[in-house]
């Protein structure tokens, strides 16, 4: 399966809240849409899942318009909203069997589908409890049941982690990853930056409603200038003034405190980091630990936006 979401705007008044917005992705890849708050992303998801046309611009499907033929995008689409509705009268079960009824499932085939999601999702010990009575955690794993009902091939989640506890979030990652496995194409929005880096191959980051950055983490963080981090721990000095010593370095183009120790940004090169660990035992730094660091989502995320708000 190949999904393309292709020059994509949609406008409300003189509110341009996704303009141009083009990426492609596929089968087994994990996508994570990122974006300030008011981006976009939301609306785009939207549309995506057909719940909003675009103003201009399409989404497909393996080449087949999401505008122009809904009905057999819905079949392709699973969509994980970012709330699930309290009814106090519907168990979690009834929730999933109705929106199995909902795409076409009936009798034998039916109660395979929804046991099938049930077990996945681990709702069978709380299946019969209502859904205003379930916590934040069990409430996301029955809409992901729901999303996932019909044996969709594209799953399309809106902020799934918000609101779990650690544990929720952990089990959250390990179901994404089984569903890329099994081969669905799967596109994330979150806050969770952390979080999304772990689960992605790749990101596509917009701001404002316009495209800022689509790749990899990696390819990311090496667009433009490229850079390696290093992790630097010190017996002395204290953290305070190591980062001040860093930015002092040649090559280092920024340094922060994380905890007990520094990161240093430093431009990629053979003897980056060599010069750096020379210059800070020439300084009289007593070295405890020294090792190149992964950039992450995060990093990636505050160098590509600005940080505009509409």
């Amino acid at each position: 399966m190949i999904i393309e979401i292709n020059n994509l705007v949609r406008h409300f008044g003189k509110v341009k809240a996704v303009d141009g917005v083009s990426f492609t992705f596929g089968t087994g890849e994990v996508v994570g849409f990122v974006g300030p708050n008011g981006a976009g992303k939301t609306t785009a998801l939207r549309i995506l899942a057909t719940l909003d046309e675009p103003t201009a611009g399409d989404v497909l499907i393996d080449g087949v318009s999401v505008c122009d033929y809904p009905e057999h995008a819905r079949q392709q689409i699973g969509y994980m909203p970012d709330a699930l509705p309290e009814h106090a009268d519907m168990t979690a079960h009834e929730y999933v069997d109705f929106f199995g009824r909902a795409f076409g499932f009936r009798g034998a085939a039916l109660r395979e589908a929804v046991d099938e999601v049930e077990t996945f999702t681990g709702l069978d010990p709380i299946r019969h409890k209502t859904l205003k009575s379930l916590s934040k955690g069990m409430k996301q794993r029955v809409s992901l049941a729901r999303a996932l009902v019909h044996r969709p091939s594209l799953l399309v989640m809106d902020e799934p982690a918000n609101g779990l506890d650690p544990r929720a979030r952990i089990e959250l990652r390990e179901l994404v990853r089984a569903l890329a496995e099994s081969g669905k194409a799967i596109l994330i929005s979150s806050h969770i930056l952390a979080e999304l880096g772990e689960m992605c191959s790749s990101v596509v980051i917009i701001e404002r409603g316009v495209l800022v950055g689509k790749g990899t983490v990696e390819h990311l963080a090496n667009t433009g200038r490229p850079t390696q981090r290093l992790l630097v721990r010190a017996l002395t000095p204290p953290p305070e003034a190591l980062v001040r010593m860093l930015l002092e370095l040649p090559g280092v183009t920024d340094a922060q405190i994380r905890g007990d120790r520094c990161t240093a940004d430093v431009t990629v090169g053979s003897d980056a980091a060599a010069d750096v660990l020379t210059a800070l035992v020439q300084r009289g730094v007593r070295v405890a630990e020294f090792r190149q660091d992964q950039i992450g989502l995060e990093d990636v995320f505050m160098k590509v936006t600005r940080g505009d708000v509409a």
